[in-house]
């Protein structure tokens, strides 16, 4: 008998990549605001 494929840990796995992505992005945006913030600045 073939085993149940764990959709609990899928769904928990997709989350997870999810979040981290968010994140990665939010943290991007705010590096490059701060970034270019004293560019702005200085020109």
């Amino acid at each position: 008998m073939a085993r149940k494929p764990n959709y609990d840990f899928q769904k928990r796995q997709k989350e997870l990549a999810r979040k981290a992505k968010k994140e990665e992005k939010k943290k991007a945006k705010q590096d490059g605001k701060e970034s270019s913030a004293p560019e702005q600045e200085v020109g």
